[in-house]
């Protein structure tokens, strides 16, 4: 019988974290999730539950608290891997508030590595296209410069960054692979687990469902005057189906490397570019529901276009997106009726 190879995957009730779980328990691992509940509902375990037919462990603290973190990886030893989702995301709000974003983001990072300290751990880092800031050449690739974040958020991913290549460089013991993602959505199949945000959306696929149900006004465009063939940005947009299994296959590239003390970092996502409007109308034909929106000022912080080359993934993590821009919103308008008929 195979050992069990359990992995702590923090903030694993939120969006891409719920979805990674399910797919870690499809690949044989025991996650176990610690979450502080700040953004997500404890409902999601017993979601979790329904789709996978097993219930993970969770546990809930907040891994800001240097004591709480330290005395919980001190008390579970056999920890095989850590998958590192818990992070505020917000451009928006990490604008306007920016050392909560600090604290939050990079508090947590710090205190996990220092529980770590001496022990062989495969550690996944969900980083973000951000980190690119406004891209010279596109698509991307990870040898472009890290410049200039355009928002706190993006920067608290690029200082996470630097802090996971220096403690590799200095304990050869750990193996980390920062997934820059670019831009997850969609839902589970299921219709079981999706995104859950609490408030006003900040992001736009749930926001355009929510619009589409009758939950909100018209969803909003942020600004139509980009250098773009529509005039408005362009995302490469990702199923966060495909996005969770590139943990899975982030994982077993470090379980089949030999080398210590690695540090490698990868792109994640389809490698085309999709804009807001382009977005908007394939939630309409997806769905056959009439989407409403206005054309509203830039906001903030925003990329005007980004879109990733992810060959260097597909090579090397035998890993590639699968689901097109039509299952991804089929599948958030399931999910955005299922949420409406069973809020959590």
């Amino acid at each position: 019988m195979m050992p069990e190879k359990k992995i702590l995957v923090t903030g694993g009730t939120g969006f891409i974290g719920s979805h990674t779980v399910v797919e870690l328990i499809n690949a044989g691992y025991t996650p176990i999730i610690v979450d502080d509940l700040s953004n997500s509902s404890p409902q999601i375990i017993n979601q979790i539950e329904k789709i996978a037919g097993v219930k993970p462990a969770f546990f809930k603290f907040d891994l800001c608290d240097s004591k709480s973190t330290s005395e919980f990886i001190s008390q579970n030893t056999d920890i095989h891997g850590v998958i590192h989702f818990a992070a505020f995301k917000s451009v928006g709000e990490s604008v306007q508030n920016p050392l909560k974003y600090y604290r939050n983001n990079l508090f947590s990072l710090v205190n996990l590595l220092e529980s770590f300290s001496g022990r062989a751990v495969n550690f996944v880092f969900s980083s973000s296209c951000t980190v690119y800031g406004e891209p010279e050449l596109l698509p991307v690739n990870e040898e472009a410069p890290v410049k200039t974040a355009e928002s706190p958020y993006g920067n608290t991913k690029q200082i996470s960054e630097e802090i996971l290549r220096d403690t590799c460089t200095a304990n050869d013991k750990l193996k980390v692979i920062a997934l820059r993602y670019f831009n997850p959505v969609g839902a589970h199949s299921s219709a079981l687990i999706g995104e859950l945000p609490i408030g006003v959306p900040q992001n736009l696929v749930p926001f355009l469902t929510q619009s589409a149900i009758g939950k909100r006004g018209n969803t909003t465009v942020f600004g139509d005057d980009y250098n773009t063939p529509d005039g408005t940005c362009v995302r490469d947009y990702i199923h966060v189906v495909d996005l969770a299994k590139a943990h899975i296959a982030a994982l077993k590239y470090m379980e089949n490397t030999d080398a210590e003390g690695r540090y490698r970092v990868y792109n994640i996502g389809t490698g085309k570019g999709n804009s807001v409007l382009e977005v908007i109308h394939a939630f309409q034909e997806a769905t056959g529901v009439d989407a409403k929106y206005t054309i509203g000022a830039r906001r903030p912080g925003d990329v005007e276009q980004i879109f990733g080359e992810v060959g260097k993934a597909e090579k090397e993590l035998s890993w590639k997106a699968e689901l097109d821009l039509p299952v991804m919103m089929s599948s958030a308008w399931a999910w955005e009726k299922y949420i409406n008929q069973n809020p959590m």
